[in-house]
């Protein structure tokens, strides 16, 4: 794209920004971002979120992957990306009604049969995502434990819709 996606604007807000308030509205007892300093300087944190600075981001998903798990203590490890801005907190409530319901299970949206984020992993897999490397993430983990899986079709899927490249903004911002 040229520039950090996550600073780009949607709605009058940065992607980043968006999935803060996001954060900050979810009904969890503990909520953290990972980021650098420099995205820190760009957007506003809630004092209830704990901040998390990735100080090697070239480590690449796995090291912000990593530092977030390090940091949690819940029994939960929800895995957000801010590149999903419409996303909202009645459009997440089924997956974390879902994971009170199932506590051992990991939980994922699906649309168009293909699993999308955000994730919810119990925090009995804390030892896999420690040793995650590369620019690697929650996939690898999903992937080698298809027995302990759930997936859900959101109501809406569209929801779901995350921005990759250019022509997702431009769609993104066509359809408001």
């Amino acid at each position: 794209m040229g520039k950090d996606k996550l600073l780009l604007v949607y709605q009058g807000k940065t992607l980043l920004q968006l999935a803060i308030e996001l954060l900050y509205a979810l009904p969890v007892s503990e909520k953290l971002i990972v980021t650098t300093e420099a995205k820190l300087e760009q957007v506003e944190i809630p004092s209830s979120i704990q901040v998390v600075i990735n100080e090697n981001p070239n480590e690449g998903q796995s090291g912000s992957v990593r530092l977030g798990v390090k940091m949690a203590s819940g029994t939960h490890f929800l895995f957000l990306t801010a590149d999903q801005p419409r996303l909202t907190l009645s459009s997440l409530m089924p997956l974390i009604t879902l994971a009170e319901k199932n506590q051992d299970r990991i939980i994922f949206p699906v649309v168009n049969n293909n699993p999308t984020s955000p994730v919810l992993f119990p925090a009995s897999y804390r030892k896999e995502f420690l040793g995650l490397v590369g620019d690697t993430g929650g996939r690898l983990i999903r992937e080698a434990y298809p027995e302990k899986c759930l997936p859900f079709e959101p109501e809406l899927p569209e929801l779901f819709f995350d921005v990759d490249d250019a022509e997702d903004l431009t769609m993104l911002r066509t359809e408001g």
